[in-house]
């Protein structure tokens, strides 16, 4: 097992409670929006994850390239529209930026490799 060293980018986190009632919508609003946003320079990946003891809480990751395409993109009206749509969705949302310092590759999954 190998970890890669520094300077592998930088992920957005994001955690965020839909309105009671907008579970669904608040799900095809983001999958609408990382659309768009998967074309943006430095975009590598974006992630939607659900809180299995709270399914109104939705935690969503995006790998980008560096800082600069992370700023970038957040300063643009493009963020603005694409994600107008969420906003209107939820109640309450956290934004948190950190550097990648390190990624260690895992297992392929349970019983892979046994004969």
């Amino acid at each position: 097992m190998t970890a890669t060293g520094g300077g592998t980018g930088v992920r957005t986190v994001l955690r965020m409670r839909a309105r009671e009632g907008c579970e669904a919508q608040f799900e095809a609003a983001w999958r609408a929006a990382a659309a768009e946003i998967a074309a943006v320079p430095g975009n590598l990946r974006q992630e939607l994850g659900r809180d299995v003891d709270d399914p109104r809480t939705f935690l969503i990751t995006a790998d980008w390239t560096d800082r600069a395409a992370v700023d970038g993109f957040g300063r643009s009206s493009a963020r603005e529209t694409l994600t107008a749509a969420l906003r209107d969705l939820r109640e309450d949302a956290a934004r948190n930026t950190y550097e990648v310092l390190a990624t260690v590759p895992g297992g392929q999954g349970a019983g892979e490799g046994r004969a």
